[in-house]
């Protein structure tokens, strides 16, 4: 199984305050791999240098082996970054939402029709498509912002707390969705402090607190090496 994402020794200063002090992992082809953490642990700073929206401090990013420094316009072709507090234009409709977003990425008529007919059926939400989003749920909107992501199929989708704030069928229906395109080939680079949504989510795990990583690796190899139940339990463990 190839590397999609390599991140090696990436560190993120604010000053003189370290968000992140030299963390390594990587994503391979067709993985969920998933950042865990509490809140201010380095998992949305991470995703954001990988998605370059921040510029590291230090350390090495490569993207399909090209390098975050010298070709960061290499890593907005091929990855698709959906933040845990994004949002859609109120005022459009969802359908001209998504086609509004799919005139950025694509290159003819045909890859446009294409990416808009794969968001329809990964937003599953029928003639919904035809209100305006204002009027959408939580859960919707979220669905929506998810098809947008994922419409262009990207490399390597980076998904910020992807199930924040959802219902159990909403939360339920997005793990879905991003099971299956994992199993079409699509890498994931994903953070939440739901340890145990992740341990039902992802293929492997790393632990993530005060920006370093204490450990790494399959949710039950992790449960294994710590005899415990459950990843949060493994977190608890792995902090002492």
């Amino acid at each position: 199984m190839s590397v999609v994402l390599r991140v090696e020794g990436l560190k993120k200063s604010y000053g003189s305050f370290e968000a992140l002090k030299g963390i390594d992992f990587e994503v391979r082809e067709g993985e969920i791999f998933a950042l865990i953490g509490p809140n201010g642990a380095g998992k949305t700073t991470t995703l954001r240098v990988v998605s370059t929206l921040l510029t590291p401090s230090g350390g090495k990013v490569a993207f399909l082996g090209h390098d975050l420094k010298k070709e960061p316009e290499k890593f907005r072709e091929g990855i698709s970054y959906l933040p845990e507090e994004a949002g859609a234009y109120r005022n459009l409709k969802g359908m001209a939402y998504l086609r509004f977003m799919a005139k950025f990425y694509a290159r003819t008529a045909e890859e446009f029709e294409e990416f808009i007919k794969r968001a329809e059926g990964i937003a599953d939400l029928g003639t919904r498509l035809n209100e305006k989003v204002g009027t959408y749920s939580k859960g919707m909107i979220r669905k929506l912002l998810l098809a947008r992501a994922l419409m262009t199929k990207p490399a390597l989708a980076i998904l910020d707390e992807p199930t924040s704030g959802l219902d159990v069928i909403n939360s339920l229906e997005v793990r879905e969705i991003i099971k299956r395109f994992a199993k079409e080939g699509l890498s994931v680079l994903l953070s939440s402090h739901n340890m145990l949504e992740i341990e039902f989510l992802s293929d492997r795990v790393a632990l993530i607190d005060k920006g370093r990583i204490l450990d790494s690796g399959t949710s039950q190899g992790l449960k294994d090496k710590y005899q415990a139940m459950n990843l949060e339990v493994v977190f608890r463990s792995a902090l002492r």
